[in-house]
Parts: C-alpha cells; sequence; structure tokens
C-alpha cells in the first residue's frame, strides 16, 4: 500500500487486517506471530487490492465511525466525513441554546446513511427526526442504521426532493448537501469520484443548485426561533449565509469551522416574528 503511495498506508492495512481476522487492535497486537491460515490470507489479499485500486476502506468494510457511532453504508450513500460533524456540533449549540419545544422536531435533508440526523436523536432523547432522500436505497440503508442504533422508535424516512414532502414546523432543520460544481467532479481523488454517488455530489455549475432548493424550502418549514444548519464547501459559507438572509434566515454567528479552518457549519434562525 506504502509502494502504491496511500496517504495513510499503515492505518489502512491495520484496519484491514483486523477486518480480515475479526480483531481488534490488542488483538492482532497478541497475536503478531501467528501464521494466517489459507482463507484469512485470500481475504486479506482481496482487501488490499480493493484498497490499492482505490477503493475507500469504509467502503470495503460497509461500514463507519461517525459520531462515535457504526454506520451501515450503500451506495446510494456518501461515506460520513469528519467535517460533517460540525454540522451536529452546531445543531446541539443552537438547539441547547434555544430549545423551542418540549418534543424537538428535527429534519435532516438529504439524508443518506441517516449519520447527522441519528447522531442528533442519539444526543438529544427527546427528539423525534424525519430524513428525506431521492433514493430507496439510501433511505432503506438510514432506516437500518436507526434500527440498529435503537431509534427506529424516533425516525421516520420519506422520499422525496429535498423538504418537498415535509410539513413543519420543525425546531432543527439539517442538511449535508450536494455541493461540487459539476465540472470539478472528475478532478474528485479516485475515492470519491469513483466511489461516493454522483447525486450526492454534484451541486450543479456553480455548486448552489441544492442550497438554492432547499434553503427556501426550510425556512418555510421552521418554527419560530428554530434554526437550519447545512455543510458548506470550501469558500461557500458567505455566499450561502447570502442566501438564508434572501429567504428570511438570521445568520447570528460565524460559520464552525472544520479541523482544516475552513469555515464547514452554516446555520441561521428563523426568528419569533
Amino acid at each position: 500500500m506504502r509502494s502504491a503511495g496511500l496517504d495513510e498506508a499503515e492505518l489502512d492495512a491495520r484496519i484491514l487486517l483486523g477486518a480480515a481476522l475479526d480483531l481488534d487492535l490488542t488483538g492482532l497486537v497478541a497475536q503478531a506471530a501467528r501464521t494466517l491460515t489459507a482463507a484469512e490470507a485470500s481475504r486479506l489479499a482481496g482487501y488490499a487490492q480493493r484498497r490499492i485500486a482505490g477503493e475507500p476502506v469504509a467502503r470495503i468494510l460497509g461500514t463507519r465511525e461517525f459520531w462515535g457511532l457504526p454506520f451501515r453504508l450503500s451506495e446510494a450513500t456518501l461515506v460520513p466525513r469528519p467535517d460533517t460533524e460540525t454540522v451536529v456540533e452546531r445543531a446541539l449549540e443552537l438547539f441547547r441554546e434555544r430549545p423551542t419545544s418540549d418534543r424537538p422536531r428535527i429534519a435532516d435533508i438529504g439524508t443518506g446513511s441517516g449519520a447527522i440526523l441519528l447522531a442528533l436523536l442519539h444526543e438529544i432523547p427527546d427528539a423525534f427526526g424525519v430524513g428525506t432522500d431521492l433514493s430507496l436505497n439510501a433511505l432503506g440503508t438510514a432506516k437500518r442504521n436507526a434500527a440498529a442504533l435503537g431509534l427506529a422508535g424516533r425516525a421516520a424516512f420519506v422520499a422525496c426532493s429535498y423538504a418537498s414532502a415535509l410539513s413543519g414546523p420543525f425546531d432543527l432543520i439539517v442538511s449535508n448537501p450536494p455541493y461540487i460544481p459539476s465540472a470539478e467532479i472528475p478532478k474528485l481523488s479516485t475515492e470519491v469520484r469513483e466511489h461516493d454517488p454522483h447525486l450526492a455530489l454534484d451541486g450543479g455549475n456553480d455548486g448552489y443548485d441544492a442550497y438554492r432548493a432547499l434553503i427556501p424550502q426550510a425556512a418555510a418549514r421552521l418554527a419560530p426561533g428554530g434554526a437550519l444548519i447545512v455543510e458548506a464547501g470550501q469558500g461557500q459559507a458567505s455566499n450561502i449565509e447570502a442566501l438564508m438572509t434572501t429567504a428570511g434566515l438570521s445568520a447570528d454567528r460565524p460559520p464552525r469551522a472544520d479541523l482544516a479552518g475552513i469555515p464547514r457549519a452554516v446555520s441561521a434562525r428563523k426568528m419569533p416574528p
């Protein structure tokens, strides 16, 4: 893997070896001197070949941790990334600062694997959430994740374009929409370009098509005092804030930055009349 130029060859190798042998790190250390069986060696070789060909580790294993929770993936869902945890952080910050109801309602637009929605339901025990997506495959994956996390009774999933099938009011609306300009997609890394669903990546000519659609829909469905939080691509935050202002929302604080310092979680509230 190192010879193939993979950035995290050692980490990837350790994770794949653990998966091939069904061992955690402690087990790998304890059994470091033993010889692999033929079946184990074959399984590991298959994993290694897929990784060297550019398939992400999370795709190979079919699962990814997000917010400390395990999420199953499918070909219709993005791999949840640490950057997106900023959306969860900002949503919790705004909700805890100004809770708007006894049983909060949350909507996750373009839910994919359900990662953002289910992380919030995990953190807000009284909340009920709805995830929307155009892909029935993605919705099925999200529903299975909700069941595996013990959240099925507090989550519903709806096939629709953005929030078009939803009725408010919602206390929180969150989204990680497609925001990559169409012309930039061929330039993305192999891991993303060939393995993430383009429906969840392609933001149109300028990258803002999804925001133009979902922000007005979200604004109409927010409760007074409720908040919209969306993930932004690099350099997009100020334009997204302008779209939120045009929709009648109030951006009362700077976007929350990710670990690289990129403004990532853009938020605004619907102010009471």
